[in-house]
């Protein structure tokens, strides 16, 4: 992603690279500590002038590589040849790929190739090969990716609802399952964003009004149905997993339920389980974190919550008489709005 960022449209990189292109000339650029690089270079001339597009291009129609600073700065050397070590394995056939790949795998340098004749430009980190390509192509698959976001959110907020009126039917597992794929997809969006540079701004802003709501609704969620929510670090532990799962697991509830501390082999549509109250209370407006946290820890569930007294309420520290009316409107309300999704849904 920071490779990504420093070669995005907009940046002076990335309009060197450009007229780089443009002119078939063809480059082989690294990017990271000269002296760390020092040990691969064979000859060259050591110039440490300030970067610039115009710069970049002239010196590209120099043999050898062209070496940059770590922050693309500064131009430090240029006509350098490059020797990795070549038993490290490449796959590439040309002889400037072959000595991107391997100086990438060598180093922690970002390398970047162009290619005189096909006009590709392609970026090279830790051994890992991305292509750049057009804007366009770029564009055409970050909307696609939000349509299909898009569609994953409805779904989402569908079973959402459907769990906050529903809480002992089995939809916990499905409303995690769609919540990590809406969070996944958000991701891959965001590569795009920064591949995109300056013309991925409208993508960033539709993309953030998508996940309004949705980091903070899947925490809660974990820490209503964790079998054992004592501590951050369990929640921290479920958090990685759920994010390291295949996506052939994700699909799988008794993995999710499992995930969640549960016995995979039970009917996950037939277990009862009750919600801490996390989740609802969180969508009581200007209720603090804290304040939520205590009240979880003094009621124990959602059920508690419910059939608890104003003057229960107000006894929890950080409530007080005034929130304590809040509260109680705010759960009202949240019973009243899915009765009426739940009405228009049938």
């Amino acid at each position: 992603m920071r490779a990504l960022e420093m070669v995005a449209p907009g940046t002076l990189l990335r309009e060197g690279i450009d007229n780089i292109v443009d002119a078939r000339t063809g480059a082989l650029i690294v990017i990271g500590d000269v002296d760390e690089l020092g040990f691969l270079f064979s000859g060259g001339i050591k110039l440490e002038i300030d970067y610039s597009p115009a710069f970049l291009y002239e010196l590209a129609k120099m043999d050898g590589s062209i070496v940059l600073s770590s922050n693309a700065t500064k131009i430090a050397h240029v006509n350098v040849q490059l020797t990795p070590d070549p038993t490290i394995l490449t796959l590439e056939t040309g002889t400037r790929h072959r000595t991107a790949e391997r100086v990438s795998k060598q180093t922690d340098s970002i390398v970047i190739a162009v290619s005189e004749r096909r006009e590709v430009v392609s970026l090279y980190v830790d051994g890992t090969k991305y292509i750049l390509e057009d804007i366009p192509v770029v564009l055409a698959k970050a909307n696609q990716a939000l349509a299909t976001l898009d569609k994953y959110r409805s779904r989402l907020d569908q079973v959402s609802t459907r769990l906050t009126a529903l809480e002992f039917e089995g939809d916990t597992l499905t409303v995690l399952q769609r919540v990590e794929l809406v969070t996944r997809m958000a991701v891959e969006i965001e590569r795009y964003i920064v591949e995109l540079g300056t013309e991925g701004r409208l993508i960033e802003m539709q993309l953030d009004e998508t996940m309004v709501g949705v980091a903070a609704d899947k925490a809660a969620l974990i820490h209503d149905y964790l079998m054992e929510d004592d501590d951050d670090d369990g929640f921290a532990a479920v958090s990685d997993q759920l994010l390291r799962l295949t996506h052939q697991d994700l699909l799988d509830f008794g993995r999710l339920a499992e995930l969640l501390g549960y016995d995979r082999k039970i009917n996950t549509l037939d277990y009862p389980v009750t919600p801490r109250g996390f989740r609802i209370l969180g969508r009581i407006p200007r209720l603090p974190r804290l304040v939520v946290q205590r009240i979880v820890t003094e009621f124990g569930g959602l059920e508690e919550l419910l059939a608890a007294s104003d003057g229960e309420l107000e006894t929890v520290d950080g409530v007080g008489e005034i929130r304590a009316k809040d509260i109680r409107e705010g759960l009202r309300r949240q019973q009243e709005i899915n009765l009426v999704d739940r009405y228009l849904q049938t």
